[in-house]
């Protein structure tokens, strides 16, 4: 476990920095414009937020593995993020719309790789709780 454990460490702080491209990808500068201000702030914030949380969990991932699947208090934080990322597993079903993805290549690739990393980061978190 604790090899998986550093493996989605290392992708979760892959994760984490991709969000600094989001704003050029995603053309916030033209597609938030018409937001109201504190819209426009929320999204941008959240985000930043977001990347933070997700940079933390890498980096507790890689580098206190151990400590996660050995102690107590390291199973409870595993139970956690189970029920978080299954939550997101179940987001990526059933709240995006089909009409993101289907028929577009890049997007259907990048749809089924996160719900499986979704699912494999339930299943290792969720696992380790249970062991």
């Amino acid at each position: 476990m604790i090899l998986h454990l550093k493996i989605i460490g290392s992708l979760l702080i892959g994760l984490s920095l991709l969000h600094i491209i989001f704003p050029w990808y995603f053309n916030w500068k033209e597609t938030l414009k018409n937001l109201n201000l504190i819209n426009r702030q929320m999204m941008q914030v959240h985000t930043f937020f977001i990347a933070t949380v997700v940079l933390l969990i890498g980096l507790l991932c890689v580098n206190s593995a151990e400590e996660l699947v050995q102690t107590s208090l390291g199973k409870t934080i595993c139970l956690g993020f189970a029920i978080f990322w299954g939550l997101r597993f179940f987001f990526q079903i059933f709240i995006y719309s089909p009409k993101l993805w289907i028929g577009k290549i890049f997007e259907t690739v990048v749809h089924v790789f996160f719900l499986f990393f979704w699912a494999y980061m339930t299943v290792i978190f969720g696992g380790i709780y249970l062991a």
